[in-house]
């Protein structure tokens, strides 16, 4: 889909410097989880682009995408300062490492990549699927939704930003499954690496660097 205006349905705080904006899906857009759309704002007469990755498990009526918001950014003022009935002009979807059905989901997630993890789960077990979380943060967000997945039956587990990665990620591999890594570069690394100790491998891993 090529730049079109969007309605903005909903705006939810969800965690330290965090909101969830629920975008109304223009006609033919299709997404999976995992997935990213570019959003387009005008600034002091600049195009400013950015990407951000859709976190919730459907895209029938609504999308959502999770923004942390840099209140001295040059974007993050006006997401932040978005509200129901108001236009974004959004494209995409993007990306090719996104959930495609698979029976069991093993994501790793470091700060934003907690927003494709919370959909991809959501979907899987919604598909009666299986799905695994291990998240690394200092400031958590989407917990509601994390302690819901766990009490529906998805292994889950939070992390300290210090904490290592190893033990949890060879926990959530134990039973298998297709393995996604979303974070920042630094988290990445420490990912696979962590993979790696668990004796495990990133060969088929779909993973998304943040930058």
């Amino acid at each position: 889909m090529d730049d079109t205006d969007c309605r903005v349905a909903a705006v939810r705080e969800v965690g330290p410097d965090t909101v969830a904006i629920d975008i109304e899906t223009p006609t033919d857009f299709s997404a999976r989880p995992g997935q990213f759309v570019k959003l387009t704002f005008e600034v002091d007469g600049e195009t400013e682009p950015r990407f951000y990755t859709i976190s919730s498990s459907e895209v029938a009526e609504t999308f959502e995408i999770t923004v942390g918001i840099d209140p001295d950014g040059t974007v993050g003022p006006l997401l932040g300062d978005l509200t129901a009935g108001d236009t974004v002009t959004v494209a995409g979807p993007f990306g090719s490492d996104y959930y495609e059905d698979e029976s069991r989901a093993v994501v790793l997630a470091g700060g934003p990549g907690v927003g494709p993890a919370v959909g991809i789960a959501e979907r899987a077990l919604a598909e009666g699927n299986d799905a695994a979380i291990v998240y690394r943060d200092d400031e958590p967000v989407h917990e509601e939704r994390l302690a819901a997945l766990d009490d529906a039956g998805a292994f889950v587990r939070l992390l300290d930003i210090d904490e290592d990665l190893t033990d949890a990620t060879a926990a959530a591999l134990e039973d298998g499954g297709q393995l996604f890594v979303y974070g920042f570069a630094d988290f990445i690394d420490a990912a696979t690496a962590a993979v790696e100790d668990a004796g495990g491998t990133t060969e088929d891993a779909k993973i998304e660097n943040f930058g």
